[in-house]
């Protein structure tokens, strides 16, 4: 008796987790709405010979309504040099990779 609830609650365990699993990967859409407003392409990853700034080039291109409702916390906002939107704006030119 003790290994056939044993069982079943294995069996629930698996389900549940499964039905979370299909609820998160479901949950990956685009959420536009928290978007700064950067319209600019960002750089080729591939201008940049170091292979972390090259990653980081690659993750902007791949996800850039992500780094468009991001803060750019290295105050390029304020700046009047930059006028940078959101986080995005930093890798529409080399300013992330300085």
């Amino acid at each position: 008796m003790k290994k056939f609830r044993i069982t079943l609650l294995l069996i629930a365990v698996t389900i549940l987790f499964a039905a979370a699993n299909d609820a998160f990967a479901q949950k990956q859409a685009k959420d536009e709405s928290l978007r700064k407003g950067e319209t600019r392409t960002t750089l080729d990853p591939n201008l940049f010979p170091d292979a972390q700034i090259k990653k980081a080039y690659q993750i902007a291109k791949e996800i850039p309504w992500v780094l468009d409702s991001i803060y750019c916390y290295c105050m390029c906002k304020e700046s009047p040099a930059f006028k940078h939107k959101s986080l995005l704006s930093c890798y529409v030119d080399n300013h992330a990779a300085m």
